[in-house]
């Protein structure tokens, strides 16, 4: 008998033994198919639960037979909710489940800037993203450039710099535009002298994020990263094809038609992107000079994407891009000059650059990634009785390794930029030549649950020198913290030194139309130096079932030593500092299909010269920003926003005037066409209503600044096709 049982025993243990099951399965995003660590799957039968790791891999053992559902789940992502039968038919293949962004919820993204492709979430370094869904939305508002998309972004400040020819920049934390740096796909292409037309020739149709760093960044990407930096990420081929035609007309007599192809195959892969964008001459109000100047721009950038095996991928791109743009007296743009109607500025640019990226996928955990871009820019500017013209060679080279470890990640490289404008005679005594080598090394450790550190080096050597003390060296540390309080509250502390190499090309050479500016001596000019430091808050949580709510508090402050100042036509390094503090409220309520969004920036920068305490001239202390959105996706969509911009001081010692403007989106979808109709500063602020432009005579004008609209109400209305899609 005591036999019989035993060997009844063995027989049940070895059944039981026999019907312990393993599930594996892979996550990832299911728009940029990034794996996705962290996932946590459970079975609520079981009540077991994994978490995955590095590689997106969750294994979950001891499943007995039968059919179980597992749920797997990641914050700001749809749950994942199927019934598995086990055995399982195929025990060592992991399965992949593809999680996409959660509807209606604060759902998170991945971002590249850091270069180590983390959830926003995770990372130490502020960072605010907006992704392909807001991107949308923007590319009806202003199909043709980028400047809506940055000035209505809280903490920039986009900042006009010809009153005719629409020229702009953009500044973020009330520092000038030379301290930041805007870069595609992790490149420069538009610094030095093509960067004044870099936010009206940019079309976000091509784009499908958009990242900001507010504050030092300059560890990753070196000088010019005071005080932050933008990263226009473009689109990339996916599996099913793309093919998407805008066409956009606009009651500032401006006409756009865009269109973008993509296409993944198993090896190999496209992205197609070209437009055409037409301004006529437009003066409202019977204005004497043009608002928004003539402009005929024609933009082509294909890109050919290569996926050898899973270990090697890479990409080439090329971008090229020519533009006529004529502003001035409207009665000379119409081809009415006289003796009286005379002043114009014409500009004709050419741009043409390459981007090459290229990763070897090491394990899963490492990569190595080398990245070039070489881009030649020709600007020909002309006025009455003085024209300059020139060209930019510029390039960019860098190699680096990253791994992405459980507690640690890595990031090491170096890189070298060169920058070399000539000018055509007579102005050949503005030639600029740089040429900087770099190595850095970036380490995020996460300490604990609720702590992670982020802290790196830069070494930079520039050739030629400036002045001493600098000679051309620098060392450049960064240290953030990442505190995770509880569940949803978490909080950024962070800063590092940063330096900006002397340069002609800048917001007050451009306001000055590079006349009478004298030639910079870099060997008797001192490099401007800096340090800056960022903390937030950050609150999100859920409000019942539908709704959610997110909050940022950000302080910022930034110091720039010896700061670069036009004086006598001359750039010379000031005698000080420039202190910029100030602080950023974002609010953003998600309530089923109604989204509404609050900003607030406050800004105080101070020139500290000669023992004197000074405001800085154009730089608003207040902004408000409010917009809400309606939508039912795929189906139909509202939006009405808001900005206010206070006072703020001008450079001959006046004060601009406040001013608040509104607009309205409605936009219609259907599978394969939206039909939109967007109206912009509603309340049709101009500042030509305030007083004139300019001072002197129509014949001889000398332009005030730019502080507000120029063109007052303008509604555009258009069609997109989506024929593949």
């Amino acid at each position: 008998m005591k036999k019989k049982f035993i060997l009844i025993l063995c027989v049940l243990l070895s059944h039981w033994a026999a019907a312990q099951n393993i599930f594996k399965a892979k996550v990832i995003n299911d728009e940029t198919k990034v794996a996705m660590k962290g996932a946590t799957a459970f079975i609520p039968d079981l009540k077991i639960s994994a978490i995955a790791d590095t590689s997106g891999l969750i294994i979950i053992n001891n499943i007995p037979n039968g059919r179980f559902e597992i749920e797997i789940s990641y914050t700001g992502f749809a749950k994942s909710e199927k019934v598995y039968s086990f055995p399982m038919q195929y025990l060592n293949i992991p399965t992949v489940v593809s999680l996409g962004p959660a509807t209606g919820e604060l759902a998170e993204v991945m971002v590249q800037t850091t270069r180590t492709n983390q959830n926003l979430r995770d990372v130490p370094t502020h960072i605010e993203a907006l992704p392909l869904e807001e991107l949308d939305e923007k590319s009806t508002m202003r199909p043709g450039d980028i400047k809506m998309l940055l000035g209505e972004t809280t903490g920039i400040h986009v900042q006009q710099t010809s009153a005719v020819s629409g020229t702009a920049n953009f500044r973020i934390q009330g520092l000038d535009s030379r301290y930041t740096q805007l870069l595609q796909d992790g490149m420069p292409l538009y610094a030095g002298f093509a960067g004044n037309l870099s936010l009206v020739q940019i079309s976000p149709l091509n784009l499908r994020q958009v990242e900001f760093i507010k504050g030092s960044a300059s560890t990753l990407y070196g000088g010019g990263a005071i005080a932050g930096l933008v990263n226009l990420i473009s689109k990339v081929p996916e599996k099913a094809p793309e093919l998407t035609l805008l066409l956009n007309g606009t009651t500032a007599k401006g006409a756009d038609a865009s269109i973008y192809y993509s296409q993944k195959w198993k090896h190999i892969g496209t992205t197609i992107f070209g437009a055409y964008n037409y301004n006529g001459a437009f003066a409202p109000g019977d204005g004497s000079f043009t608002a928004i100047p003539q402009t005929n721009r024609i933009a082509i950038n294909p890109k050919f994407f290569l996926y050898m095996d899973e270990h090697n991928s890479g990409w080439f791109g090329v971008n090229t891009t020519y533009e006529n743009r004529f502003g001035g007296d409207i009665q000379v743009v119409d081809g009415n000059a006289d003796n009286v109607h005379q002043y114009f500025e014409r500009n004709k640019t050419f741009r043409f650059s390459t981007q090459l990226s290229f990763t070897h996928k090491i394990d899963e955990e490492s990569r190595i990634n080398f990245k070039n871009s070489v881009g030649y820019f020709h600007r020909d500017f002309e006025e009455p009785g003085f024209g300059f013209k020139g060209q930019q060679l510029s390039s960019f080279s860098e190699v680096n390794y990253v791994r992405n470890g459980e507690k640690a990640s890595w990031v090491a490289g170096a890189n070298l930029i060169t920058d070399n404008f000539t000018a055509v005679p007579p102005q050949n005594n503005l030639n600029y030549h740089q040429t900087t080598l770099g190595a850095f090394a970036q380490n995020t450790y996460k300490a604990s649950n609720w702590l992670s550190m982020e802290s790196g080096l830069r070494i930079d050597e520039n050739i030629p020198a400036p002045v001493k003390p600098s000679n051309g060296l620098f060392i450049l540390p960064r240290l953030n913290a990442l505190f995770k309080i509880s569940g949803h509250l978490t909080s950024r502390i962070g800063g590092g030194l940063g330096y900006k190499m002397p340069t002609l090309f800048n917001d007050q050479s451009e306001q000055e139309g590079y006349q009478h500016i004298q030639p910079l001596n870099i060997g008797n000019t001192r490099a401007e130096q800096s340090f800056g430091l960022n903390a937030d808050l950050n609150y999100r949580n859920a409000l019942g079932d539908e709704a959610f709510i997110n909050i940022n508090q950000l302080f910022f402050s930034t110091r720039v030593n010896q700061p670069l100042i036009l004086q006598n036509n001359t750039f010379i390094n000031a005698p000080g500092h420039l202190l910029s503090q100030g602080a950023e409220t974002n609010v953003k309520l998600v309530m089923d299909e109604l989204v509404f969004y609050l900003g607030y920036t406050y800004t105080n920068t101070r020139q500290y010269f000669s023992g004197t305490n000074s405001t800085q001239p154009l730089t608003p202390k207040n902004q408000f920003s409010f917009d809400s959105t309606y939508e039912i996706e795929g189906s139909f969509r509202f939006g009405a926003e808001s900005f206010y911009t206070g006072p703020q001081l001008l450079s001959d010692g006046t004060t601009g005037k406040g001013y608040i403007t509104f607009g309205l989106l409605v936009q219609k979808m259907w599978k394969h066409l939206d039909i939109f109709i967007n109206a912009e500063n509603l309340t049709n602020q101009r500042q030509t209503k305030w007083g004139a432009i300019y001072t002197g005579s129509i014949t001889n004008p000398d332009f005030k600044d730019v502080f507000a609209p120029l063109e007052g109400t303008v509604v555009n209305a258009g069609i997109r096709i989506k024929l593949l899609n």
